[in-house]
């Protein structure tokens, strides 16, 4: 496992956010690698249950998560927000206390320019 600083202790981090439509997640998650700010993201169909505007909503939605270097965190979740479908986008990181070494290599390899 590997050392970082001030994202748990590994240098990578993984940040979460759902879309409207696996076409919408898709898309965000090909700008974003193409961009650097991110190494891989993966994407799954949910159904999500919430409240929005006082009434009960319910339906498919698509979770993208979004795994890069612990110093383009911010760049990442900026980037995220300006180019989100939705009013109200949800931006979660998920601790990563540790990561295998490999890994953390292949991501910093993925968005070295």
């Amino acid at each position: 496992m590997c050392g970082g600083s001030g994202d748990g202790g590994s240098g990578v981090a993984m940040l979460a956010s759902t879309y409207p439509d696996e076409g919408s997640a898709a898309a965000a998650a090909r700008e974003i690698v193409g961009a650097r700010l991110a190494a891989c993201v993966n994407t799954v169909k949910i159904s999500s249950v919430y409240r929005w505007r006082g009434r009960l909503e319910e339906g498919d939605e698509c979770l993208a998560i979004f795994k890069t270097a612990a110093e383009l965190r911010d760049a990442l979740r900026e980037r995220i927000a300006s180019t989100h479908p939705y009013e109200v986008p949800e931006i979660a990181e998920i601790a990563v206390p540790s990561i295998n070494a490999p890994y953390l290599d292949w991501i910093a390899g993925c968005i070295s320019r």
